[in-house]
C-alpha cells in the first residue's frame, strides 16, 4: 500500500475510552507508530487534542461506533480533519483483534487513503437533526397512546372511532372523559357533547358510548390521556423552538415544498438530515446512495441477496446505517 499522509491517528473508540494511534514518518519509509489511550470525558479528550497538537497530527480517522463518536469529533472538529469510517468498510483481519491493533490498523489505512469519508454533517445541522428525530420520537408515543385508548374502549364494547373520525377531537374529548369519570350517557349528555355534525348521529353515540366499562378501563384510559396531554404539549413547545432553529433556513424549506408531496414538518426533516450544502455529494445518485433509496447488488451462486449501496461518501445505509441512524 501506497502512503499519502506523512502523519496521521487512528482512533478506536469505545464508551469509556479511546485507544489513539499516530502513524509518521516518510512516504516511502516505514512510519513511527504512537500508541495512548484516553478516557472519553471531556478532559480525556481535550488530553487527546492537545496531544494530536504535539505529534503535529491533524488527520484523524475513526469509526462510526453507535453515538460515541460524536464527543470525540465535537472536540476534535475544532483542530483535526476528521474522517468518520463505516466500520464495515476498516474490518481488520479475523485473529487480530485489540483495540491497539484496531486503532493501528485504522492508522494504516487512513495514511494510504483507504477510507471513504462518511458525511459529517456541521454542527449546526446535527442540532437541526437531534430537534427533528426528538419530535419524531414523540409523535410515536403520541400515536401509541392513542392506540391504546382505541384498544382499551374496543375492550370496553364502546365503539367510538366507528362513528367519530377523530376520537381525540374536541367533542371526543369530552365523551372521553365522561367515560372516565363512570357516566352514565343518556341522550340529553350526548347532546352536550357532540359539537358540529357530530349532533346528527346523536342516537348512534348513545348506543356506542355505553359499553361495560369497568374501573380497571377507567384508569388505564385516564393514564393514557393525561400522557397524551403532556406529549401534546411537549410537542407544541419543541416546535417553537424549531420555529427558531429553523429560521436561517426559510428559503431552502420553501424550496424543498416545491417537491410534490413535501409540506412543512417533512421539509425540515429532509434539510435536518442533508443539509444544505450538496457538494458532500458528488452526484445525485452518490445523495439517493446515502439516503437508502439505492439498492445494492449482493449476488452469490445466482442468488440475489437484500443490501443498500452504500455509495461513495462511504456511509452505512442499513437499517442501522451511520448517515442516518448515526449522525
Amino acid at each position: 500500500m501506497d502512503a499519502i499522509r506523512t502523519c496521521c491517528a487512528g482512533l478506536d473508540v469505545h464508551q469509556a475510552n479511546v485507544v489513539a494511534c499516530v502513524v509518521t514518518g516518510p512516504l516511502e519509509g516505514k512510519p513511527q507508530v504512537v500508541l495512548r489511550e484516553f478516557s472519553t470525558v471531556l478532559s480525556g479528550l481535550l488530553a487527546l487534542s492537545d496531544w494530536s497538537g504535539e505529534l503535529n497530527c491533524t488527520e484523524v480517522a475513526m469509526e462510526s461506533t453507535g453515538v460515541y463518536w460524536k464527543p470525540v469529533c465535537n472536540v476534535l472538529e475544532a483542530t483535526c480533519s476528521v474522517t468518520l469510517a463505516n466500520a464495515s468498510h476498516i474490518k481488520n483481519l479475523p485473529g487480530r483483534k485489540t483495540d491497539k491493533k484496531d486503532a493501528q490498523w485504522i492508522a494504516e489505512l487512513h495514511r494510504c487513503g483507504l477510507i471513504r469519508n462518511s458525511f459529517i454533517a456541521p454542527r449546526e445541522i446535527r442540532e437541526l437533526r437531534d430537534l427533528t428525530r426528538y419530535r419524531r420520537k414523540l409523535k410515536g408515543y403520541e400515536t401509541s397512546e392513542r392506540n391504546r385508548i382505541l384498544k382499551v374502549l374496543e375492550d370496553a364494547n364502546i365503539k367510538m372511532s366507528t362513528f367519530i373520525s377523530d376520537v381525540f377531537g374536541k367533542s371526543g374529548r369530552l365523551m372521553l372523559e365522561a367515560i372516565v369519570n363512570g357516566e352514565v350517557i343518556v341522550p340529553d349528555q350526548v347532546a352536550d357533547l357532540a359539537l358540529g355534525r357530530l349532533r346528527a348521529k346523536i342516537p348512534d353515540l348513545v348506543e356506542v358510548l355505553n359499553g361495560r366499562v369497568t374501573l380497571h378501563h377507567r384508569k388505564i384510559i385516564q393514564r393514557s390521556l393525561n400522557h397524551l396531554e403532556f406529549l401534546e404539549e411537549t410537542i407544541a413547545e419543541l416546535e417553537v423552538d424549531m420555529a427558531q432553529y429553523f429560521s436561517p433556513y426559510q428559503e431552502q424549506e420553501t424550496l424543498l415544498q416545491t417537491i410534490p408531496g413535501v409540506g412543512p414538518s417533512v421539509a425540515k426533516v429532509i434539510l435536518a438530515e442533508i443539509g444544505t450544502d450538496m457538494s458532500v455529494f458528488p452526484s445525485a445518485a452518490h445523495l439517493a446512495s446515502w439516503a437508502g433509496v439505492s439498492p445494492g447488488n449482493c449476488e452469490s451462486a445466482g442468488k440475489k441477496k437484500r443490501t443498500y449501496d452504500t455509495g461513495e461518501q462511504g456511509a452505512k445505509v442499513s437499517v442501522t446505517r451511520s448517515g442516518l441512524g448515526g449522525q
